[in-house]
């Protein structure tokens, strides 16, 4: 049954910024090659509620990757409708409000933090088998022997415009928040947000998701892995 399983391996790092239909784009290509599906960002997300919640400072990185190591933090990989809970408690709505949004890329910079999830996020993959990981530092850092990895970008305008319909916020507000965090994930100490060496690099600006899930479909078949 392990033979089995090993032999059906497939992992799929998909980085990029916010906007850039990662989210989309990696739940449907799982769901269409019958793998798993894993939302890296709603981890650092939970940490972020579950420190919020614990009152202490952003800026005290030692209570905060405290608050990080105490959480029972769980999470879905159904790419259908994974769910994640803290301490028991879902969060899966909470963690997308603006307060988390807000200081998401502070508790991401923490690296006693980042180190916690990522080895929480191997065990996933490897307990997974077949899986679509997306994130900011997949193919850098968390899977950097992936089947395939992808660096999704797409124009600041066509960002700002997909968040601000998803989250039914100003464009211009949008705009100025994901340039916020672009430049706090790009600039953090701790594995920043850039592009894997080997990736294949997709401009999404003009593309739809349909569009980008076959070219990624096709290359994994290109690949043997699909």
């Amino acid at each position: 049954m392990e033979e089995n399983v090993r032999a059906g391996r497939c992992v799929v790092a998909v980085d990029g910024p916010s906007g850039s239909g990662k989210s989309t784009v990696s739940r449907r290509l799982a769901a269409g090659i019958d793998a798993r599906y894993l939302d890296t960002g709603a981890m650092y997300r939970a940490v972020t509620w579950a420190v919020l919640r614990s009152g202490v400072d952003l800026t005290d990185a030692e209570s905060v990757a405290k608050v990080a190591a105490e959480a029972d933090l769980r999470i879905g990989t159904d790419p259908q409708g994974y769910g994640v809970t803290v301490d028991g408690v879902s969060v899966d709505r909470e963690i997308r409000g603006p307060e988390v949004t807000a200081a998401v890329s502070a508790v991401a910079a923490v690296p006693a933090v980042r180190a916690l999830l990522v080895a929480r996020q191997r065990e996933l993959i490897e307990q997974a088998g077949r899986i679509v990981v997306e994130g900011r530092d997949i193919g850098p850092v968390v899977a950097p022997d992936a089947d395939l990895k992808v660096y999704l970008t797409a124009s600041a305008e066509a960002r700002a415009q997909r968040r601000s319909a998803e989250d039914a916020t100003d464009v211009a507000a949008t705009a100025a928040d994901l340039a916020r965090r672009d430049r706090l994930d790009s600039t953090r100490k701790a594995d920043p947000l850039q592009q894997a060496a080997d990736a294949v690099v997709l401009d999404t600006t003009e593309l739809g998701i349909d569009e980008v899930v076959d070219r990624l479909r096709s290359l994994l078949t290109e690949r043997g892995v699909a």
